[in-house]
């Protein structure tokens, strides 16, 4: 179950994903091929993007700089899922336009403050990010 706030998400991982969980989804677009990312984001025009960091690798920077110079998506909201959080990497994912991070190690750590509960939660349920610690 998807929050309210995003219509339409575009999961950007690859094909190990449980496919079947995302069948019960009509709202999520599931896309294994990078060069597949940009038509799928025209055609989608989804709320926000997930981007499996250790899946697509150093072609994630190029990626966020031309979403980021086209003005079809000013209103795009970008999540990169890490398996590792790492300081450096993060800053710059920051930088070029990520809005959310996610790592294994928020998902399995319970949140003691409120604030980081609601940083998760903001724009997933508990089954997209599930889904999201499955993917290797």
């Amino acid at each position: 179950m998807i929050r309210t706030r995003f219509k339409k998400v575009l999961l950007v991982a690859p094909d190990i994903f449980q496919n079947r969980l995302l069948a019960e989804y009509k709202d999520v677009k599931h896309i294994a091929s990078i060069k597949a990312i940009f038509p799928s984001l025209y055609q989608l025009n989804p709320d926000m993007v997930i981007f499996d960091y250790d899946y697509i690798g150093e072609d994630l920077e190029k990626i966020l700089r031309r979403i980021h110079t086209n003005k079809f998506y000013d209103k795009l909201k970008i999540c990169c899922y890490k398996s590792t959080p790492d300081e450096k990497t993060d800053d710059l994912l920051k930088t070029l336009g990520v809005d959310y991070l996610i790592s294994r190690e928020d998902m399995v750590r319970p949140n003691k403050s409120r604030g980081a509960f609601s940083f998760i939660t903001e724009g997933f349920d508990k089954i997209i990010l599930s889904l999201a610690a499955n993917v290797q």
